[in-house]
């Protein structure tokens, strides 16, 4: 379903957002980042979250992990920090949502991705202010295959279906597709290194570009 919003506002949400152990992420990155592949996932996780906790309608970000490097240094950011059951990504998820649950009963739920460098705080609240029309809606990554965002209102079954073709399955599952323009950087999540340039030419932040610099990319 096609919905296009200026608006933004409205009830806080609590976003969700599941970091990887450091062995197993960014893993498609790993020939051309070479030995700045952990470094490059922390970074990425680093500026989602940091562009997260800067969006107006954000009241907290929830991380779900299981290693101690990025948790430590997403918990210095502000970021809620809980153990990832380690039972696949949408169990991560939900065990993140039902954290947020707890802290905030009455705010809405969302789950992002934690590789969007690009991320704005603004364009976030685009996105969370269109969701809010919806019991369950999502936001498609950049190539229409898979999924940056999910989001439940409150009160409503939390059904994240991220991982591969994820945008079939929440159509699937009854959630409604939000097409919005002026999004690009909620879209663009980077799993290879031609995500990653598409990214750095939105403009990341500070602790992707730093890494990227060192990898002799800019954007």
């Amino acid at each position: 379903m096609l919905v296009g919003m200026d608006v933004v506002g409205g009830s806080g949400w609590s976003v969700v957002v599941p970091v990887k152990t450091l062995v197993a992420a960014k893993t498609r990155l790993a020939e051309a980042a070479g030995p700045y592949r952990a470094a490059l996932a922390v970074a990425v996780a680093c500026d989602t979250v940091a562009a997260a906790l800067a969006c107006p309608p954000v009241r907290r970000v929830v991380v779900v992990t299981a290693d101690p490097v990025p948790a430590e240094r997403l918990a210095a950011l502000g970021a809620h920090v809980v153990g990832d059951p380690l039972r696949g990504l949408n169990a991560a998820l939900r065990a993140g949502a039902a954290e947020a649950v707890r802290l905030a009963p009455g705010d809405h739920v969302a789950a992002l991705q934690a590789d969007l460098p690009a991320l704005r705080p603004a364009e976030l609240a685009r996105v969370l202010a269109a969701a809010e029309q919806f019991e369950q809606a999502f936001l498609p990554d950049a190539v229409e295959v898979g999924t940056t965002c999910y989001t439940a209102r409150r009160s409503e079954p939390f059904r994240p279906a991220f991982g591969g073709e994820s945008r079939a399955r929440h159509l699937a599952g009854g959630a409604k597709e939000l097409l919005l323009d002026g999004v690009a950087s909620v879209r663009r999540d980077v799993d290879t290194i031609e995500d990653l340039r598409d990214a750095l030419a939105l403009g990341v932040g500070p602790h992707t570009a730093a890494v990227a610099a060192e990898m002799g990319l800019s954007g």
